[in-house]
Order: C-alpha cells, then sequence, then structure tokens
C-alpha cells in the first residue's frame, strides 16, 4: 500500500469529493491513506474517510450520506458486504451472483451501484506470487464475504477442484451447490486437512488473535504447497509462519490487499 511520504500535502477544501469506508469495528483498516493517496497521485481532488457504523444503522446511515452531493463512493468491510447487495440498486455479475458487496460507485440517477473485488484482487495476488491456478486442487477456508468471493475467482479461475470448509455447515453447503452449477470445476465440502492439495487459503478471520488455533492443520503442510491468508493483523499469521518454516510458498492478506484496493481505486474512478 502506497505510504503517505509524499512530499506534496493532501489536498482537502470544499470542492474534495469524498468516499467512505464503513465496517464495525473500523479502527484496524489501514486503507483510507493508501486510497486517499492513490486519488490524488491521478489528479483526483478525493479523499477516503472511515466511518464506524453498527449494523442495525447501516441502511439509515447509507441513506444519509446518499443525501451529500460530494459523497461519491463507499468501501466495505466486515460486517457489512452481504448487507450491501441489498442497498445497491444495481451490481456486477459478479456481485449478484454472490450476493456480497466492497465496493459502490454512484449511477447517472444518484443510486449506488456495486461490485466484489475481494477474490479477483486474491487471485491476481496469486499470480503476481507465482502461484498458478490451471489444472490445481484446492482447498479454502471460510465461506463468508471475502471467503464466497475467492472461491467464485477460484472456482472461474482455471482450478480443477475446490473444496471449501466452514463451521457454518449450512452456508458452507449452501455456496458449495451454487458453486457447483457454475460447471468450471469441481466443487466439494472440505475439511480443515489440507492433505493432496496444491494450493490451501485461509479465508476467516482466526489468527488475528494470539493463542488462535490455526485455521488450516499445519502439520499437514509439504514444501510443495502454496499457502494463503487474508489476515493483515498479524503482518505473518502464525499459520503462514509455520508454512514458511517448511518451505513453502505463501501469500499475506496484505498481498491481497494491495491489488485489491487498486481494483477498488480504478472503480470507484470510474474505470
Amino acid at each position: 500500500m502506497p505510504s503517505m511520504t509524499s512530499s506534496k500535502p493532501l489536498q482537502l477544501d470544499g470542492a474534495s469529493r469524498i468516499h467512505f469506508i464503513v465496517g464495525d469495528p473500523i479502527a484496524q483498516v489501514k486503507s483510507p491513506a493508501g486510497v486517499s493517496q492513490a486519488f490524488q497521485d491521478a489528479g483526483l481532488n478525493a479523499l477516503c474517510i472511515p466511518a464506524h457504523v453498527a449494523p442495525a444503522d447501516l441502511a439509515a446511515w447509507t441513506a444519509g450520506v446518499s443525501l451529500s452531493q460530494n459523497v461519491d463512493g463507499i468501501i466495505v468491510t466486515v460486517p457489512h458486504k452481504f448487507a450491501y447487495f441489498d442497498l445497491c440498486a444495481t451490481t456486477s455479475e459478479r456481485g449478484a451472483f454472490l450476493k456480497s458487496i466492497n465496493t459502490l460507485r454512484r449511477n447517472a440517477d444518484g443510486t449506488w451501484h456495486g461490485d466484489m473485488f475481494d477474490g479477483m484482487g486474491y487471485v491476481k495476488a496469486l499470480a503476481l506470487k507465482g502461484c498458478s491456478l490451471q489444472g490445481q486442487k484446492a482447498l479454502l477456508v471460510g465461506a463468508g464475504g471475502a471467503g464466497s468471493a475467492i472461491a467464485y475467482s477460484l472456482a472461474t479461475g482455471g482450478v480443477r477442484e475446490l473444496a471449501i470448509h466452514d463451521e457454518d455447515t449450512a452456508r458452507r453447503d449452501a455456496l458449495v451447490q451454487r458453486l457447483a452449477s457454475l460447471g468450471q470445476c469441481r466443487v466439494v465440502a472440505g475439511s480443515s486437512d489440507p492433505t493432496g492439495f496444491d494450493i490451501a487459503i485461509n479465508a476467516t478471520p482466526i489468527g488475528m488473535k494470539a493463542g488462535d488455533p490455526h485455521p488450516i492443520d499445519s502439520s499437514k503442510f509439504t514444501p510443495g504447497m502454496f499457502v494463503g491468508c487474508v489476515i493483515t493483523a498479524p503482518a505473518v499469521p502464525p499459520m503462514i509462519a509455520a508454512a514458511r518454516a517448511l518451505g513453502c510458498n505463501t501469500m499475506t492478506g496484505a498481498d491481497m490487499f494491495a491489488q485489491v484496493k487498486d481494483l477498488m481505486v480504478e472503480f470507484l474512478m470510474g474505470k
């Protein structure tokens, strides 16, 4: 993510265009600075501002900020990605399939158009790390907002088999069934055991707190596996540290977010 070390100060005045990043909690997000810098590096007088909004207040908050004529976009983080599908007037095909949204921009009539870039950004980051999906067997743990998006991009990105594990078996089974209906690859219910997989990815928050178990059984990792995680704090989650110790190629949440951020900014700029 770009740092705020530019010698040129951020522009902020009455003509600034505002984009919010909304979540509950929100204090942990690092993206407002990087997104704001990306806008201004592109020559736009625009900023990204954090907003801490509880789920019960989300619809009312969105209706309120929508009345502000200088608010052009909303970036969405936990736990609001599924809720925002119903707050969009229009969405991308990807967002409609997932019923999950992480970025909104205005339609011409002032309503909101949403898309979901978590999966696309993750697959882009995998490629930059030298991980090819073609013909691979992948295990994904987590079927929430980010997990569903990553699963969609894996299933449509060239893997031959995708196994999905989630403690919420109803959510897991619903995602497996919907992805299998695409006919792109074999999609099955999995477990936390990565044995026999080429790629193993954690898309849950497990690993953020000290003492958390490894979301994937790291004792079963082998050096040829590619192991990924969506967590950004700690910078190197314990499961990723264990995989690196075994010689696995790995990817962290920061690697993912760098790519997701670029996709979101391009979308918000109308590209």
